[in-house]
């Protein structure tokens, strides 16, 4: 009953037809509606505040290198660890079967990375435990570091499987990134478009590990169930519209 009474009060404020759908066909009806029906999305970061966040292994968000404006999440361009890194950040809680959503908006030269399955190890960074899902200026880095390949590049399941399209919007536009995990498998979605899938520890799977980087570490991907993570490398990025729906 609720769902209903917002879905007519945003018509009747919108003045807009309802698609054949049933759902408003403006951005702001279809927006206000997904933020306030009961549909099972979590606001991870609604624009306001990081109280669903913390740094990696630290009980406390950073106070430094991050930064909330416009209603953005923000990882400030520092360059290097002793220049002002505010480090890695993770959410709170864990999450095993997860539709991950969020838009992302990259500066000239950026590299960053979303993060899930994360495990914390003392000590430890956190790529060592999580698959990432890699985002990147991917034009600058192909000239500028030309021994790189598709499994670096924006969408990929970083150093595992390779982006099979470069999805992304120019760079300083807004992109929304989506993974899906359900059981073993996983999905990367960029801008509407499937970019990879897999299976965790399928023969695939393990044939890509032992060739990767990865394949010194026994805890990446080690967990079934994972804090999300947001990578800092010292570039700006922004990030708005986070959002989580469990999956049964």
């Amino acid at each position: 009953m609720r769902y209903l009474l917002l879905c007519s009060l945003t018509l009747i404020l919108c003045t807009c037809a309802p698609s054949p759908d049933g759902e408003a066909s403006t951005e702001e009806a279809t927006t206000e509606m997904t933020e306030t029906a009961d549909d099972g999305w979590e606001m991870l970061f609604d624009g306001d505040d990081v109280d669903k966040w913390r740094g990696y292994n630290r009980d406390a968000f950073p106070n430094l290198g991050w930064r909330v404006e416009n209603g953005e999440l923000m990882v400030e361009h520092s360059g290097t660890e002793e220049a002002g890194f505010g480090g890695d950040i993770i959410t709170r809680e864990k999450f095993k079967d997860f539709e991950l959503e969020l838009e992302f908006n990259l500066t000239d030269t950026a590299n960053s990375g979303i993060l899930y399955l994360v495990r914390e190890v003392e000590d430890t960074p956190i790529w060592h435990s999580a698959p990432e899902y890699q985002l990147l200026d991917d034009e600058t880095y192909k000239v500028t570091y030309p021994e790189l390949t598709d499994k670096q590049m924006t969408g990929a399941n970083y150093d595992m499987h390779a982006q099979t399209e470069n999805y992304s919007n120019p760079i300083g536009e807004w992109n929304t990134a989506k993974i899906i995990k359900r059981g073993p498998h996983v999905e990367h979605w960029l801008n509407g478009n499937l970019v990879i899938e897999y299976d965790l520890h399928d023969n695939d799977w393990e044939q890509r590990y032992q060739a990767s980087k990865f394949s010194d570490y026994p805890t990446y991907a080690s967990v079934d169930e994972g804090h999300i993570g947001l990578q800092d490398h010292g570039h700006l990025v922004r990030f708005r519209n986070v959002k989580i729906k469990r999956l049964e």
